[in-house]
């Protein structure tokens, strides 16, 4: 089964959520009126899209049925797909860090699948032919660093790691000197997810990225925060904290099969102004792809597409 297959198959509880009501919208309209567009908009918000991007999508879609002169509902879903394309298009620059000497900092709370998602970043990267080191600047959750090896046997890198309970930014030092030894391409540090409270962890995190300032400042920098997408609006609360504490540049969206909340895809975008750039649907190596707005709307419409 391809990633477009398991990612139409994981968004089958969204699909009900979104897709269904909104069909029976176009199927129930005859004419394109105000309740026509307040019961899309009323879907959309439902569907985890978020005030922000339904917002969007729903301007778009009225300007577009307004130029072409629409007067007929079921014309409207095409308009309305592509809007929500539109409104989770990357743009060109999105993966530069690949192909730069860079440092890329994972973070997020215990439990998104955070270290699983280095590992399977790893592994992408070395098979696209980059060379990456691994830092286990995870030191406080019990058994992150055996995890995090286990990974890196797996993808075949190596890993840079000290004993649990040691500081991080040491770890993430130790790692720095061998990337720059090496001439490593992509130093990928895992983060803890917890410390005793919220302030500790945020401060652990601008500690890190002093050290890699002061370290490593030539490196193109690239920080990805992993997020549930099961846990829809809660996720977005939390990448709203942690960008207190860090630059970040991109989002690793997981767990998205089977969850009704895959609309959290479109919201977080939009409100955050941060592209969602990976996407994960599964447990295995290859379950972690690159974001296609394009590949995720259609998956999430259930159209065929060319590509598997």
């Amino acid at each position: 089964m391809g990633f477009f297959s398991r990612l139409v198959e994981g968004l089958s509880k969204t699909r009900k959520n979104i897709v269904k009501g909104i069909d029976s919208i176009f199927n129930g309209f005859s004419a394109i009126d105000e309740d026509f567009y307040e019961e899309i908009e009323e879907v959309l918000i439902m569907g985890d899209l978020g005030i922000n991007a339904t917002t969007s999508i729903m301007e778009n879609l009225r300007e577009k049925v307004k130029e072409q002169k629409i007067k007929d509902p079921a014309q409207c879903k095409e308009l309305l797909i592509n809007s929500i394309k539109e409104q989770m298009d990357l743009g060109e620059n999105a993966y530069e860090f690949e192909h730069k000497k860079s440092v890329v900092l994972v973070i997020g709370v215990n439990g998104v699948g955070k270290t699983t998602s280095v590992g399977k970043l790893a592994d992408q990267l070395k098979s696209q032919g980059r060379s990456v080191v691994l830092a286990a600047a995870d030191t406080f959750r019990a058994g992150a660093i055996e995890q995090l090896t286990e990974w890196a046997n797996r993808a075949g890198v190596p890993i840079i790691a000290q004993k649990e309970g040691s500081d991080p930014a040491a770890v993430i030092y130790d790692a720095i000197a061998s990337a720059k030894a090496k001439n490593t391409d992509v130093l990928l540090c895992d983060t803890a997810g917890r410390l005793h409270n919220k302030k500790n962890l945020m401060e652990e995190l601008k500690k890190i990225n002093r050290i890699i300032e002061k370290e490593y400042p030539e490196a193109f920098r690239e920080t990805l925060i992993v997020l549930d997408g099961t846990t829809g609006q809660n996720a977005l609360a939390q990448a709203r904290q942690f960008m207190e504490a860090a630059d970040i540049t991109g989002i690793i969206l997981t767990k998205m099969d089977g969850t009704a909340k895959g609309g959290i895809a479109v919201a977080i975008q939009s409100e955050l102004g941060v592209p969602v750039k990976y996407i994960g649907v599964g447990e295995k190596i290859d379950d972690l792809q690159k974001f296609d707005s394009e590949e995720f709307v259609n998956a999430l419409f259930d159209r065929k597409q060319d590509k598997e």
